[in-house]
Parts: structure tokens; C-alpha cells; sequence
């Protein structure tokens, strides 16, 4: 699954590339402790040594694999319902796409004030009180009723990762002191095993001493990013876009393309320093991607790096006006803070200008070295950016924007982990499809207008959400969908899947299509289904049930709706105050 017939850039290898950014060389470590080479390789190998008295086998009630949001949710759940957990994360971070991979939360328009669940609403609030205690804000800052660090306008709270880093590892932290919740960090999972429709364990590698951990439980969830434990574990899953003909959505193509997935971005942060160079190194396949154009058949489309949306919208980009693509993704608003505490503004390239689709990263073959193109579309978008990128005085480029490698906690100045926007999903006892929840969809199927039309009633509901549709270019060739919905439920089929029975998706990897993968998504939806996850495997450990039974007898299931109602989990919008998007 390399491209669709373009030019490839040039090939490089993983170590090649890492070796440029700093990465995995004992002067790195140096860097990051401000040690002697010597003395930072000698700390290195005492880690690894402790990581080997490390026990190599648990059993617990919970083994959630992936600590992005949905997996930080299940384990937040599960453990306030007095289960044993273990969770495992791939990188050093907690967090998922609101920290490792640097995108601050994308939701819906009424989240102050409901449209997520309690915890969620906990989360974004402790993120606020971070600022106000940690931090010296100015008097705008300070006034603000909903505070925004960034005041970005694609969110209502951008913020930098580290900040909801401190804050996910807080509120977990209570579980972690008592021993009920243990955290693997730089742990991925490498085999499985199962006996007939059940999960048994999950070998997982300890990325720093090469050491394996077995992992034994009842349930298990898959909270990774890009669902690996449905392969492993031999469950049914669907990759790319369904057919029209399987799944009888509008937009949906006339034959399947499993290869066909949204593409993913490797996110980076940066700021301004008018008068000063921080140019970069000129990257290796720079040319290539400055005149790469997502249709290369079409002399009238303009080259990929431009100001100018999918729809022709002009959005612009000024980091000393302060407009445009600069203050898209904003996540530090220097005047929200006293003076001289940030030289300026800090904003996360998260645009359609690195999304990379020449290939997905489903394939462990192919998978580094389309991280590694992708990694250099954004830093030749830096680089077009401090260099070609056309000025409002009609200069060109502006040399002072500065790649701020703190942000995202690496050494190369990009997000630790790529942003994904989808990924293997469940065949599933109910899929979510697009004529649940599609606007359009929904007025041919009610026959009501705009302003009374509502979503797919789903009656096993366990969360809530909405977004638009916002399916980006995708590696099968396809230009992306970006169409109105109407604000819907979360059903609990969509988290059975077709037969393992201690197996769950806590992550993107529910029985959704990949139409409408496009609004489920997103930050509140990932954690409500990670939050019912650890409910649902709490409800099955005490009542020794299986989730499927839960689902489809009825009074399991007002049961299981009723705690989640008790624990602060809508299972449906309130009447006559929501809109399509």
C-alpha cells in the first residue's frame, strides 16, 4: 500500500532519518539530562537493568493496550469501579492525539455546558486550572470565563500537550499510588493468545530493555491507535472504505477499498521571533514535496503548500498580524499571559498541507518509511514556510518561525507519535452508518426539515457525540468528504464485536464505517467510548456477564445504561437545544 501511481519521495531508511533528527544516539540522551555521553549511556543501561527486575507476567481484571485518550478513559473507569488494570502506552506519553500527537481537542459547539461526559468535562477543567496555578496570566487571560491558552478557533481549549500530560497522569495518579492501576509505558504489543472466542493474554515488548511481559485478564481493550490487537487476536475487522453496495451510504465508493484510509500527520509546534533566523536544514525530499500536488493530472490544481482550503477558501497566514493558519491550531496566546512570560505565540501545524496519503501505516513493512516521508512533508512545509511561503507585503517567507521541539517533547521538533485519524474497525453487531447520522440522510428519511431533523435513535446508547463528517484525502486517491450531521448516540453494538467475547475497541476502532469514522473520531467521542468500556468490564466482572448479553437482554441493559447515567454519562442530547453542524 505505497501510493496511487505518484512519485514516491526519495527513499530513505528509518535510521538514516532518525540520525539527522538527533534521535537514538548517546549524545541525544546527553541533551535531554544535560550529561556527559558517557555518563548518560551509563544511566541508560541502569534503566534498562531495573526493567528487567520489572515482573514479566501480570493478571488482572482489565488489560487495556494503548494510552491515548480512550485508553486513559477505560482505565480511569474500570479503576474508580475497584478493578485491577493494567494499561500500556507505545510512547512515553499518556495522552494519545491530545499529547504524543499534539492535536488539541477538536469537539462540538456546546461542550461547556454538556454534549460529553463528566469526567471529560473534569479533564477540561483541571487543563484550566493548570494555567491559572501554575501560571502568571494577564488580565484578559484572567477574565476569560471559559479560559483558552491559544484562544485557536478550532477549539474552544488549545493548549500545549504537556499541560493535559500532567493532567491525565493526575488523575489517574490515585489508582497508580494504591496498585490497582499499573501503567506500562513504552510497551507494544507483539502476540496474542486466545483459546476459541476468547482472549487469554497479550505479550507486550518493553521497547528499552527488549524485554517480553505477558499479560493475562478477563477483558482485554484495544485503545491503540490503529486497532492492533484485532489482528493479533484474530477478531473480524474491516481497513478503508466500504463499499456502496455493503453498507448503502451515499457517499460511499461502488467497490470496497480497504486501503483507502484517511491519511495521518506528524504534528509539530512553533512560534515567531521577528528579526531572527531560525531557518532549518534544507530537508532531503523538500522539492519533491513543494510541488506535490494531490492530483497530479490536473494542471489547474495548485501545489500542495498554499493558503487556501479543499474548498477554495482562502484562510491565509500572518504570524506577525496574528491571522489565519497561525492562529488556527493556537495553542499560546502570548497576550493571555503577563508580559515577558512567552516571547510571542506558540501554534501546532495540524493542516491539510502535511496530512500525508501516499501510503497508510497498517503494513509493519512499509509503516517507518511512510513515517519518515510524512516527517519530512512537514519539515519541508517549515521550510517553505520560513523560506517561499508569499507574504501580505509581497515578500516571501518569514525566517523567524522557530520549530520548538519542547512543545512536543522530542529532539527533532515533531509530535512523538503520528495523528491518526483511523483505523482498523470491528465488524461489529451494529455498525454506525452514514444514514444515521448525515444530515441530508436524515431529512430523506423523516421528512423534516433542517431545524427539527434528528440523528438514528439507538436504543443500547452509551455516549453521546458530534462533529461533521470530515473525512480527509485518503490513500486509496479519494479528495476527502465534508458533509453536515446531526448531533447522535453511541451504540453499544458498535462496541460488540461479531464474535470474540472478552475482546473491546476503546478507541477509533468501533463498528463504524469510514464515512462515518469522520465524525466519531474526535477527542469527546474517543473518550466516552473508552469511559464505557471500563463501565461495561466492570458491570461483566461482578456480575460474571459477557458484554453481548449486557447488549441484548434488556434489563442487563437499563442496568448498564442506568450506572452509566450515575456516573455522569449522557446517553442522549437534550431535547429542542441542539442544531445540525
Amino acid at each position: 500500500m505505497e501510493s496511487t501511481g505518484k512519485t514516491n519521495p526519495t527513499n530513505q531508511s528509518r535510521r538514516s532519518f532518525l540520525k539527522r533528527g538527533g534521535l537514538f544516539l548517546p549524545s541525544a540522551y546527553a541533551m535531554t539530562w544535560g550529561l556527559p555521553g558517557s555518563m548518560a549511556e551509563g544511566m541508560v543501561t541502569n534503566l534498562i537493568s531495573t526493567a528487567a527486575n520489572y515482573p514479566r507476567q501480570w493478571e488482572v481484571d482489565l488489560v487495556i493496550i494503548g494510552g491515548g485518550l480512550g485508553g486513559c478513559a477505560a482505565a480511569l473507569s474500570a479503576s474508580r469501579n475497584g478493578l485491577k488494570v493494567v494499561m500500556t502506552e507505545e510512547t512515553d506519553w499518556i495522552g494519545g492525539q491530545l499529547t504524543s500527537q499534539a492535536v488539541p481537542p477538536d469537539e462540538n459547539p456546546w461542550i461547556e455546558s454538556f454534549g460529553g461526559t463528566k469526567s471529560y468535562s473534569t479533564l477540561r477543567n483541571k487543563i484550566r486550572d493548570y494555567y491559572r496555578r501554575h501560571y502568571r496570566l494577564s488580565h484578559k487571560g484572567a477574565g476569560q470565563e471559559f479560559f483558552n491558552p491559544g484562544n485557536g478557533w478550532v477549539s474552544r481549549l488549545c493548549h500545549e500537550p504537556r499541560v493535559a500530560l500532567a493532567v491525565l497522569n493526575e488523575m489517574l495518579a490515585p489508582y497508580v499510588a494504591q496498585g490497582t492501576l499499573q501503567i506500562l509505558l513504552k510497551h507494544k504489543p507483539v502476540m496474542a493468545g486466545t483459546d476459541g472466542d476468547r482472549v487469554r493474554s497479550v505479550t507486550v515488548l518493553d521497547l528499552e530493555s527488549g524485554i517480553e511481559r505477558i499479560l493475562l485478564a478477563k477483558y482485554f481493550a484495544d485503545a491503540t491507535e490503529l486497532g492492533d490487537l484485532l489482528p493479533m487476536t484474530g477478531a473480524e475487522f474491516v481497513t478503508g472504505a466500504e463499499s456502496n453496495k455493503e453498507t448503502g451510504e451515499r457517499h460511499a465508493p461502488e467497490k470496497a477499498m480497504p486501503e483507502a484510509q484517511q491519511g495521518f500527520t506528524v504534528c509539530f509546534g512553533m512560534d515567531y521571533l521577528a528579526g531572527e533566523d531560525h531557518t532549518i536544514i534544507k530537508p532531503a525530499d523538500y522539492e519533491f514535496w513543494r510541488g506535490y500536488k494531490r492530483n497530479s493530472t490536473s494542471e489547474e490544481e495548485p501545489p500542495l503548500f498554499n493558503f487556501t482550503e479543499p474548498s477554495q477558501k482562502q484562510i491565509g497566514f500572518d504570524p506577525v498580524a496574528r491571522t489565519g493558519y497561525w492562529s488556527y491550531r493556537r495553542i499560546i496566546d502570548f497576550t493571555n499571559f503577563e508580559t515577558n512570560t512567552f516571547p510571542g505565540d506558540v501554534t501546532i501545524v495540524n493542516w491539510g498541507q502535511n496530512d500525508y496519503s501516499l501510503g497508510n501505516l497498517l503494513e509493519s513493512a512499509t509503516r517507518q518509511t511512510h513515517i519518515s516521508h510524512a516527517k519530512q512533508q512537514s519539515l519541508s512545509l517549515l521550510y517553505w514556510l520560513q523560506t517561499e511561503a508569499p507574504r501580505p507585503d509581497g515578500g516571501s517567507g518569514w525566517k523567524g518561525l522557530r520549530l520548538r521541539p519542547d512543545i512536543v517533547g522530542t529532539l527533532d521538533g515533531l509530535a512523538k507519535y503520528p495523528y491518526i485519524r483511523e483505523s482498523r474497525r470491528i465488524r461489529a453487531e451494529f455498525t454506525v452508518l452514514e444514514q444515521h447520522v448525515s444530515t441530508r440522510s436524515r431529512m430523506r428519511e423523516t421528512n423534516n426539515f433542517t431545524d427539527s431533523v434528528t440523528a438514528a435513535d439507538f436504543s443500547d446508547s452509551i455516549g453521546i457525540g458530534a462533529y461533521k463528517i470530515d473525512v480527509h484525502a485518503n490513500t486509496g486517491g479519494g479528495r476527502g468528504l465534508y458533509m453536515s450531521t446531526v448531533p447522535f448516540q453511541i451504540p453499544l453494538g458498535s462496541l460488540i464485536p461479531m464474535r470474540l467475547e472478552n475482546l473491546l475497541p476503546a478507541c477509533k476502532n468501533i463498528g463504524v464505517t469510514h464515512i462515518t469514522n469522520g465524525c466519531y473520531r474526535l477527542h469527546p467521542v474517543e473518550w466516552n467510548v473508552g469511559e464505557s468500556v471500563g463501565e461495561l468490564v466492570a458491570m461483566c466482572v461482578q456480575k460474571k456477564l459477557l458484554p453481548r448479553e449486557v447488549r441484548n437482554k434488556k434489563r442487563l441493559l437499563t442496568d448498564f445504561q442506568t450506572q452509566l447515567s450515575h456516573n455522569g454519562i449522557p446517553l442522549g442530547w437534550p431535547k429542542g437545544k441542539i442544531k445540525p453542524l
